[in-house]
């Protein structure tokens, strides 16, 4: 027996400072590493490193322990701890770490104190004196760190195992045969999904195995392997896999032919330049198999991503549009959203939920307005595309203009139908027939008849909606019927008690626009709905500019940021009124049908329902003459079928 000591090549001060930045726990991971180098197979209790390896060369210790950033594993790709290293990280967790050794049949213990962290001391001892886990084995090393520092804040069981776990997972999966246990436990293999591919280069057959982690490794690097026939690492290389939105992958090539590559060959020989050429090709063929793995992960990913979008509410909500119309708009715009994120992923990846958004519903404006193409020339300047993806966009634009087209005609098809159901209500069942509540429900899902600029309303706004029916309801008689306000075949007592007991409609609803210098404001949007059983007349304009009026004094409605349109609508003009008459033909000139007031804050409106329904064909003319759409006869219609299909309950 002897004692033997040595220093390595570097100061304690040298050694600490490379070392500065490692965390702790992580020194633990070197020692597991010198494990598996030394061909071992490794179990992991408290903190003491055990494995059945090789055991130290204790005729070599020049080149172990004497060495720092060089080892005798220099140059093998096989192997982790190729620096020398490794052993001197215990410093950051223990004060002492002692090497238990068996190697050739010689037994020893080697020491190594942080004060002195440098210099080793070692002896040779007998078999009774090892540590218990060598006793019974050929060969192998057990590392003990201790005392531990107090002050070290030491991961759980939990995060250590997943620590671990993330370390060794992508050895552990070509190596079968070696485990590794923590504290008895086994550590699994991180969660992936696997692919196998078989491939011909140059007659020699090749296996290719690519794992998918669906988490970051520790190293997150990803790297292309030759294994030879005993699952050991040849040669490997950075994989052009990386830089891939949260696409981390192994990617191994097994063959007969890697026994026989040598690395050592001189570069002027030509089996060194065959042994190249097919190494070249066999990276290409990863390489390739990798990206086309990518490519269906990534629509996996994106088509996710964009459902979480939804299911945040990212995308726009369509209130107020045509239900089939709004379905086609998500769509559309979800399906330009995939195509850019598939172009270049990196624009969405990092964005906030601001931005995020703004991006999507600019998106969406834009791809269904006449400025569509304007799209393709912003993202063509901006992004780096290749001409593959150039030509994914372009389709997916030229798709879109089509779609809409075809959208637009189906939609404007069903307005049209709309129309004609509601002329055929208001021709033939508004006097028993057609209640209020019926009508306000139809209403509120075509408010597209009062005018493009009206298609949506929006959602009932609570504290809005409730100031303004109380305002309404400090108009004397508004809800009042008089035989005045009946035509002259309809002056009955039953008729009159018939209709105070109807309800009239009332819509109120803020919305957020900009003004005609483009600035932000509030349009506050007021629509009153007299019974279809009634004619309009001077009293029920009187109501709406009383109703302006005191809107105007409300201390609520102060803002200069508020405007308020206020719509009056019947069933028909009284044949016997004037004033509104004489209003509506004062404010002809400002080209806004159906105007009686206007003001900088205030302009009211005063419609038929025939004068909207005459409104939508002609603005609609020239499409609707090309159409030529053709409809049954709906004075077989019953109204509870009209009404259904107005509020949208029944599917044409």
């Amino acid at each position: 027996m002897k004692n033997f000591n040595g220093t390595a090549q570097i100061t304690d001060e040298g050694i600490k400072k490379h070392f500065k930045s490692m965390d702790p726990y992580k020194a633990i991971f070197e020692y597991v590493w010198n494990g598996f180098d030394a061909n071992a197979l490794d179990t992991l209790e408290s903190i003491t490193i055990h494995d059945d390896g090789d055991g130290i060369d204790l005729s070599n210790l020049c080149n172990s322990f004497e060495k720092f950033n060089e080892s005798n594993k220099k140059d093998d790709d096989d192997k982790h701890g190729s620096h020398g290293r490794g052993r001197l990280a215990f410093y950051k967790l223990a004060n002492k770490a002692t090497w238990f050794t068996k190697w050739n049949g010689e037994n020893a213990e080697i020491c190594i104190s942080d004060d002195l962290i440098s210099k080793y001391s070692g002896e040779f001892i007998e078999e009774e004196k090892q540590h218990k886990y060598l006793r019974n084995i050929k060969s192998g090393t057990s590392v003990v760190l201790s005392p531990l520092y107090s002050k070290i804040s030491f991961p759980t069981e939990e995060t250590l195992l997943d620590s671990l776990k993330k370390e060794f997972s992508w050895l552990l999966i070509i190596n079968p045969h070696k485990k590794l246990f923590l504290n008895g436990i086994e550590v699994p293999i991180l969660e992936n999904t696997c692919f196998e591919k078989s491939v011909q280069v140059d007659n020699i057959d090749f296996k290719v195995k690519a794992i998918r982690w669906h988490e970051k490794l520790t190293h997150d690097k990803s790297y292309n392997y030759l294994l030879d026939s005993h699952q050991k690492i040849i040669f490997k290389e950075l994989s052009k896999a990386n830089n891939k939105i949260e696409f981390y992958t192994s990617c191994y090539a097994l063959s007969a032919w890697n026994d026989t590559y040598n690395k050592d060959e001189l570069e002027m020989d030509s089996n060194a330049e065959l042994q190249q050429k097919i190494l070249k090709k066999i990276n290409k063929e990863m390489s390739d198999f990798l990206k086309e793995i990518y490519e269906n992960y990534l629509r996996e990913y994106v088509d996710a991503k964009i459902e979480s979008y939804d299911d945040k509410g990212y995308f726009p909500s369509y209130l107020g549009y045509d239900k089939s119309y709004a379905l086609w708009r998500k769509k559309n715009t979800k399906d330009a959203v995939k195509s850019l994120y598939l172009a270049d992923p990196k624009v969405f990846a990092k964005l906030a939920i601001k931005p995020l958004k703004i991006i999507i519903r600019m998106l969406d404006k834009l791809l269904v307005s006449n400025e569509n193409d304007a799209i393709f020339d912003v993202l063509d300047d901006v992004l780096d595309l290749s001409d593959t993806q150039i030509d994914l966009l372009a389709k997916q634009l030229k798709s879109t203009t089509l779609e809409n087209i075809i959208c637009t005609i189906e939609i404007l098809q069903k307005r049209e139908l709309a129309v004609n159901k509601l002329k055929e209500l208001m021709d033939n069942h508004y006097k028993t027939v057609l209640e209020t509540p019926d009508l306000q429900k139809i209403i509120e899902a075509n408010t597209w008849l009062f005018g493009a600029q009206y298609e949506i309303l929006g959602a009932e706004e609570d504290t809005f909606t409730k100031i303004a029916h109380g305002i309404r309801n400090e108009i004397p008689g508004i809800s009042e019927v008089s035989l005045d306000d009946l035509d002259s075949d309809d002056h009955t007592e039953i008729v009159i008690d018939g209709v105070n007991r109807q309800v009239d409609l009332f819509l109120a609803r803020k919305k957020y626009t900009f003004d005609a210098l483009g600035k932000p404001i509030y349009k506050c949007i007021i629509v009153e709905i007299k019974k279809p059983s009634i004619s309009l007349n001077k009293k029920h304009l009187t109501q709406l500019t009383d109703y302006a009026e005191i809107i105007s004094k409300h201390s609520s409605f102060n803002s200069g940021k508020l405007v308020f349109e206020l719509i009056l609508i019947g069933r028909k003009i009284s044949k016997d009124d004037f004033y509104i008459k004489s209003q509506l033909e004062t404010n002809k000139s400002k080209g806004e049908l159906g105007l009686v007031l206007a003001t900088e804050k205030f302009k009211c409106y005063v419609k038929d329902w025939y004068t909207i329904f005459d409104e939508f064909n002609l603005s609609n003319n020239f499409l609707l003459q090309n159409l030529k759409s053709k409809y049954d006869d709906l004075s077989a219609e019953s109204q509870i079928s009209l009404v259904d299909d107005l509020q949208g309950k029944r599917v044409s």
